[in-house]
This record gives C-alpha cells, structure tokens and sequence, in this order.
C-alpha cells in the first residue's frame, strides 16, 4: 500500500495502532460519522434527527422547494424523504402547499420557524466547536478542502 503521495507506507503493528488511520477515506467516513452522532445527539434537545433539521435549514425562505427537490439538495431518496416529511408535517413544523395543480411545496410553519430557531443556535454552536478541534492552522482550508471532495 502506499500513501497519497505514492509513498510507501510502513504502518506500525495493529497492537500498536489503528492500522486503518493512515487511510484518508476511512478516516474521513470515521470523522464524519463521528461528528453526525455528535450532532445528532445535540438536535435530541428539540427532538429532530440530523436529516430532519437539515430540511428545516434547506427550506428556510423557500417557498417552491418540492419534496423531490430536497431530496436532491441533500441526497435523499425519495423513499426515504415521505416518512421525513411526514414527521415533520404530523409535528407541525412544515406543511405542504399546492405549487402549480400537481406539485407540493414543502413550507416552515409558524412552529418550524420557531423550532429553526433552536436548529441554529444547536448547530451554529456545533460547528463552532467542529472547528476549534481542527489545527489553527488548517481551518481556513478545511472546508474548501472538504468541498473539493465532493463537489
């Protein structure tokens, strides 16, 4: 195996280390799954997952934005965005308005704008704490860097 720059690499001995950290992509997936648990345990507090919270964020002063569009926004699949949106409708946080005769848009109500509210403050103060964990000296290229992955 060797490493991103083609380099050799010579992991230590399982018993000595986590043979796994030196792959980028399984310590990114590691790094990742950390942070969504963590988060996800803070959006608890207003009992909403982190998929749930993230409509709420996406449809924020968005009036025409259908189920399927959201779902494409935050790689969702459809079978899986009826039930989000249904728990977000049966809590009353969202409702859904006739667009054009066939379509659905997907709205905060009065109670999810105000749930939002709390969305923030959860994940403004979440991703505050994110970055003071990662070097001074990597935060300004850490999204960008995040972002050249996938984008």
């Amino acid at each position: 195996m060797v490493d991103v720059t083609g380099n050799p690499l010579d992991p230590a001995p399982v018993e000595d280390s986590d043979p796994l950290a030196i792959l980028p992509g399984y310590t990114l997936r590691r790094a990742a799954n950390a942070m969504m648990a963590e988060l996800g345990t803070l959006l608890g507090e207003v009992d909403l997952r982190v998929s749930e919270a993230s409509i709420l964020l996406l449809i924020d002063g968005r009036a025409t934005m259908t189920s399927t569009q959201i779902g494409a926004a935050l790689d969702i699949r459809s079978a899986n965005m009826a039930p989000l949106v249904a728990r977000l409708d049966a809590r009353g946080l969202v409702a859904r308005v006739p667009l054009d005769g066939k379509s659905l848009a997907v709205v905060l109500t009065d109670a999810g704008r105000r749930v939002l509210g709390e969305v923030r403050r959860i994940t403004q103060d979440f991703e505050r704490d994110l970055m003071r964990r990662i070097p001074t000296e990597h935060r300004d290229h850490f999204v960008p860097a995040l972002n050249a992955l996938w984008r």
